[in-house]
């Protein structure tokens, strides 16, 4: 798993989600399918916060741990060494319940997504030098699949943001099919 790969990855995902992104207006980024389905907006947001708050920050607890000399202890879930055996999420939709905690709020403007799809993207480019070397002895806990190393988790942002590249397609076409009404 080379990180420089993932990161390049990871930039031309960035830069499609952009692209999407400059052709919608504010009103089309918060238009939901339905009441429990996200819309747009909340899709960019979610992968946004997940990346920033959930899976850098355990990058970062890795190379915490690698700092202090702190191996942990725990093995990948089923669920997890799959995902990597696949080097991916399967294509299948994943429902959580919507929760405070979890379901994203809509955004506040096209600039919060775009100024936070750089922030992703600038916190990898600072972190991948970093976990190159770095032993997979440390690692964080994923709530679904276990114990994975900082490659690991730098590797999990990618996979996400390709995963979610089928919700955007579909609601690409939902928007596509209100605007023909």
């Amino acid at each position: 798993m080379n990180t420089a790969v993932i990161l390049e990855r990871i930039e031309e995902h960035t830069h499609h989600y952009l692209d999407e992104l400059n052709s919608l207006d504010l009103e089309q980024l918060k238009l939901q399918p339905n009441e429990n389905e996200w819309s747009l907006g909340q899709l960019y947001l979610h992968l946004v916060k997940t990346a920033l708050y959930m899976q850098i920050a355990n990058v970062e607890k890795c190379l915490s741990q690698s700092a202090n000399a702190v191996e942990s202890a725990g093995e990948k879930t089923e669920a997890g060494e799959a995902v990597f055996r696949l080097g991916g999420f399967p294509p299948e939709r994943i429902r959580v319940p919507a929760s405070p905690q979890y379901t994203p709020e809509q955004p506040a403007s096209k600039q919060q997504i775009t100024d936070g799809m750089h922030a992703v993207l600038q916190r990898m480019k600072e972190i991948e030098p970093l976990i190159e070397d770095l032993s997979p002895r440390f690692t964080s806990m994923h709530p679904r699949l276990g114990a994975l190393n900082a490659k690991e988790w730098f590797a999990l942002i990618e996979m996400h943001y390709r995963h979610h590249l089928l919700q955007l397609d579909r609601l690409k076409a939902f928007l596509n099919s209100t605007e023909t009404v």
